[in-house]
């Protein structure tokens, strides 16, 4: 019971009355005060810290191995093994580096990672997938709108500003947190002489994000932006962000090309060609074809992971338009079941949409604008209707498709 004396109740804890309080909160059996409820909160806060430190309350029995990550990105990304590998390997132990105590001789660096791979292969897919699974703060940012101080854009700093936004403005959650940066190969140098003025955009974007990449304390406008000399900023320690960059870098396969012949020189020049595999020379790239691609050494030296996706083959297309938890299939026939219509497709209505994809060499991303330009008249009138179900065929989808803007477009072209 609440006690009470002939002043009025009285808090539980600190014992004054409600005559000497701003308020006092009444429970079932208990009173507490303004100013006990205050102390409560401040020590709840100061053990949630506490466990914030240590990963975010994650502990080495809870940490999911690489294998667990890749079986769990395996469940909604097609192929790109050697890429998961690395991307699985890369986060475990970015785990384990904020696992690590402070009284270590031994401190781990950390390892950032760079993806290249055609477009539509699942560069970002994979980033966003990941951040399902992970108990970081995680942010995806794209390089193409960042630009040199003095410059119409965004700031480098603005990569951090999404991080902020992602912790709930937390920075000590935010410093140990990872970034994707997409579109990365956007901002390579255009020409082969070093610039030694500003430019909108390559190299002198590059520079700028060394001190991110490296590790060291940023100042962030909160909102992101450009920087004002009279904003408040927020200072970010960057030394334990992992940074993910992912690039199409088109073209580059005769960067890899040219270096792979110029290294064969000699007798056995023609038996080491047959060992290269020209239909996929995206495997063999290195380090060098980045710098002749236009990126400056120093990025190269502090993206020391570099892995390659492979650019999708008719068979892989096949298996991501219907295997995947959330297959582009998959989310039209919930859409539809969301107005209580069941879909169906033929068999072969798959086959023609990957024949299509193929041709519009668009990857992943041409087979939701197909399957999209089929149910678009499907979509619009159904809603309006009773119907209950709709079982699309092959003819339905050849009619559907060439009567749209899509096929003018590829013939166009």
């Amino acid at each position: 019971m609440a006690k009470k004396n002939n002043n009025g109740s009285f808090c539980s804890f600190c014992g004054r009355s409600d005559k000497e309080v701003n308020m006092l909160i009444s429970g079932l059996s208990a009173d507490i005060c303004d100013s006990c409820a205050e102390q409560a909160y401040q020590i709840i806060k100061e053990s949630l810290d506490q466990k914030s430190k240590s990963a975010f309350g994650i502990d080495k029995n809870q940490l999911p191995d690489p294998k667990s990550i890749k079986e769990y990105l395996d469940g909604y990304i097609i192929g790109q093994d050697n890429a998961k590998r690395y991307l699985a390997v890369a986060v475990y132990n970015h785990y384990k580096r904020l696992l690590q105590g402070k009284d270590d001789d031994i401190e781990i660096e950390k390892s950032n990672i760079i993806l290249v791979g055609p477009t539509g292969t699942g560069k970002t897919l994979l980033a966003r997938t990941i951040a399902k699974l992970l108990h970081v703060p995680f942010a995806i940012v794209d390089a193409t709108v960042l630009t040199e101080a003095g410059y119409v854009g965004e700031d480098i700093e603005s990569i951090l500003t999404r991080l902020l936004q992602a912790s709930d403005y937390d920075v000590a959650a935010a410093e140990r947190g990872i970034v994707f940066i997409d579109e990365i190969d956007k901002i390579a140098r255009k020409g082969d002489n070093p610039s030694i003025t500003r430019d909108v955009s390559g190299e002198g974007v590059q520079q700028g994000l060394l001190k991110l990449l490296e590790g060291s304390i940023v100042n962030v406008p909160p909102q992101g932006g450009r920087k004002h000399p009279d904003q408040k900023m927020i200072a970010v320690d960057t030394k334990n962000i992992l940074f993910i960059c992912g690039g199409a870098f088109d073209g580059i396969e005769r960067k890899i090309a040219q270096r792979l012949n110029t290294m064969v020189v000699g007798y056995a020049s023609s038996k080491n060609n047959a060992r290269v595999d020209r239909e996929n020379l995206l495997q063999y790239v290195a380090p060098q074809d980045l710098k002749s691609y236009g990126l400056i050494p120093e990025i190269i030296g502090r993206l020391p992971i570099l892995t390659y996706l492979d650019a999708l083959d008719r068979s892989a297309l096949r298996r991501i338009l219907t295997e995947p938890k959330n297959s582009i299939i998959r989310q039209y026939i919930k859409l539809f079941k969301m107005d209580n219509v069941t879909l169906t497709f033929d068999e072969d209505v798959y086959e023609y949409i990957v024949d299509k994809a193929i041709e519009y060499k668009l990857g992943a991303r041409g087979l939701r604008s197909i399957v999209e330009t089929i149910m678009m008249d499907a979509m619009f009138t159904i809603p309006s209707t009773k119907q209950e179900e709709l079982h699309v065929t092959k003819e339905y989808a050849v009619t559907q498709l060439e009567s749209s803007q899509l096929i003018r477009l590829k013939n166009s072209q």
